[in-house]
């Protein structure tokens, strides 16, 4: 995918040439089971008031609801998008030729997941935020865009 970056180099356009068409799926009205983080005191607030700045729709999807419930977890349509707030930092940061991609003023650490969609990871924040993507957005950064503002409003960088 010639999108990829290494971690560091400058942003690209890159991005922009990612971000195809949402695909239009409904939304469940199914809980996701989502594992919820526990991060220190100071990483929760930030997430929590990054819970407040959460989109209703992403990539066109609705929000559904999380199991077990939390300001740490949220997902839309049918778990199709899943953020998680708070969680420890990848290992695979420490990987010199690990990539990322910026959406919108945010970077984020790429993971590719044999038989499902990419994950993607926050860098250079006071809190990591996750956000796993199914197969259906494997090449569409859209989802990031949809959450770069939020996440650059209420989670602010590290450096």
């Amino acid at each position: 995918m010639s999108s990829h970056r290494p971690l560091g180099l400058p942003a690209s356009a890159a991005v922009a040439a990612l971000l195809l068409a949402a695909t239009g799926c409904a939304a469940s009205d199914a809980e996701a089971s989502v594992p919820v983080p526990g991060p220190p005191a100071a990483e929760a607030a930030v997430c929590r008031a990054l819970a407040k700045e959460l989109p209703g729709t992403v990539a066109g999807l609705a929000r559904s609801g999380t199991e077990p419930e939390s300001e740490l977890t949220a997902a839309w349509g049918d778990a199709a998008i899943v953020l998680r707030c708070g969680v420890p930092r990848p290992e695979k940061m420490n990987d010199p030729q690990a990539r990322a991609v910026e959406a919108d003023g945010v970077n984020w650490l790429l993971e590719l997941r044999e038989g499902d969609g990419p994950r993607f990871t926050t860098t250079y924040r006071k809190a990591y935020v996750e956000v796993s993507l199914d197969e259906r957005y494997a090449h569409d950064v859209g989802p990031l865009v949809d959450l770069a503002g939020p996440v650059k409003k209420a989670v602010p960088p590290s450096l």
